[in-house]
């Protein structure tokens, strides 16, 4: 392994590690306060690590479950939307030669 991709994954391990307290289900909501829209485009972006993280705690969830309603499940489905829709804008297209 190179030490380009060994910083690539230290990187992203990093990452992983740090965006691991602002995961739905983590407790940090309730009732009293419920997550909102930017929560919603946050839980949206981050939705494919929460679902390889749950796999391994089981309190951490894709969705999180003491929301605003509909403005949180719109904030949330943008970024899954924007997120997966964006993966395809940065791949390079091959140049035709006609």
């Amino acid at each position: 392994m190179n030490k380009r991709a060994l910083l690539i994954v230290i990187i992203l391990i990093f990452c992983v590690m740090l965006l691991n307290g602002c995961m739905p289900g983590d407790g940090s909501y309730s009732v009293e306060k419920p997550a909102g829209f930017l929560w919603g485009v946050w839980h949206g972006w981050l939705a494919p690590v929460s679902l390889i993280i749950s796999l391994f705690r089981g309190e951490i969830q894709i969705y999180e479950p003491f929301n605003t309603g509909w403005w949180y499940d719109f904030g949330f489905y943008i970024a899954i939307i924007s997120g997966f829709g964006g993966i395809s804008l940065s791949r390079r297209r091959k140049k035709r030669n006609d």
